[in-house]
């Protein structure tokens, strides 16, 4: 498997830079002051690299929630029982969690993939590509074999590549995926555990000394390579996160914007951005995650959050928000005036060209 990875990795082209200076000039021609719709300007010509197309439309949107639990639970690192990654991976074809029902309320596709539930799910909404009924407890050794790292992240390049949406947003569901995710970031940027790990559920004090010990004792006993994201993956990581680093990489590959969730999302993008820098223009950041390694996982890709909303719910449930926001950038470039369409004459266009404020009354 390791030369389709290879080639996975190489079909992923950079931005199209042509299309983003076309966009640009279009950006500097709408009736508005240089700017002054920040990130909006910014997404519509990110889009613009990502599709080649200076007019873009969003309107099937998906999210794709990777389900699969962890055998680390065993270390007492969670505040939920292993049983809830069953009972919330069912409830989230069922728009019953957070993020299925913001999903259902905008509108937005959802697929729900087993890749590692410690359990049989019979329920037919469920999409089964279990690798394995959950990991293996990584403070005794690697979390799962190489084959197995690889297959998760094939299983998510495939389903996103399948996947008929303009935009396409990733999430999970997994008990002691926190941990994983913290173990993770840790052996990528070579930080101290204490600055990447937080309470991820709500852990009790000593629930967050046995995380963090944990993840310190995965670490010295499996010596993950660093420089070998998949190596990582497999020592110190889920089978969730894997196919999440997957799909990242698929959506890229396919050229469509992909949306990054909260803390764990942004540790599987950071992976799939390790495995092909390229994957970095086609990541779209929704919120702000209260997890302390999310900054640092931000830093390493520079990228920056588009909503501060104190959420910290995982399974996606950024990327529907997010998905209205891109939306709105489309709106933004396709529709509004340019100057000449709004008739406003080179002596207005001239001041606003030099910094001076623009007002309505002074368009008129």
């Amino acid at each position: 498997m390791e030369p389709e990875l290879k080639s996975l990795i190489n079909s992923i082209t950079p931005l199209d830079e042509a299309a983003m200076a076309d966009a640009r000039k279009r950006q500097a021609r709408l009736a508005k002051p240089p700017g002054s719709l920040g990130r909006l300007e910014e997404l519509s010509i990110q889009l613009a690299g990502i599709t080649g197309q200076v007019h873009n439309k969003i309107e099937k949107k998906h999210l794709l929630v990777f389900a699969a639990d962890n055998g680390v639970v065993a270390e007492g690192v969670a505040s939920s029982p292993q049983s809830v990654t069953l009972m919330q991976t069912v409830n989230l074809t069922r728009a019953k969690t957070g993020a299925s029902v913001l999903a259902r309320h905008f509108g937005c596709g959802i697929t729900v993939c087993d890749v590692g539930v410690n359990a049989d799910i019979r329920d037919k909404a469920v999409m089964n590509r279990k690798i394995a009924y959950g990991t293996q407890n990584m403070v005794n050794g690697p979390a799962m074999t190489r084959s197995q790292a690889l297959t998760a992240i094939f299983t998510g390049a495939q389903l996103a590549r399948e996947t008929p949406a303009d935009v396409i947003g990733i999430g999970e569901m997994g008990i002691g995926n926190t941990t994983t995710s913290s173990a993770i970031l840790s052996v990528l940027l070579g930080a101290d555990v204490e600055a990447v790990t937080g309470r991820g559920g709500g852990v009790t004090d000593e629930g967050f000394r046995r995380k963090k010990d944990a993840i310190r004792r995965a670490i010295a006993v499996n010596s993950p390579d660093r420089s070998d994201v998949v190596d990582v993956l497999r020592k110190v990581g889920g089978f969730d996160i894997a196919a999440m680093c997957g799909a990242f990489l698929g959506a890229a590959a396919t050229h469509r914007p992909v949306v990054i969730d909260g803390f764990i999302s942004a540790v599987a993008a950071l992976c799939a951005v390790r495995l092909c820098p390229h994957a970095q223009g086609y990541l779209v950041p929704s919120h702000a995650s209260y997890e302390i390694g999310y900054r640092l996982a931000m830093d390493a890709m520079n990228l920056e959050p588009m909503l501060l909303l104190g959420m910290r719910l995982g399974e996606g449930s950024g990327c529907p928000l997010a998905f209205e926001v891109l939306d709105a950038a489309c709106a933004v470039i396709n529709d509004m005036a340019t100057f000449e369409q709004a008739g406003i004459d080179d002596d207005y266009l001239d001041e606003i060209r030099e910094g001076d404020k623009f007002t309505v009354e002074g368009a008129r």
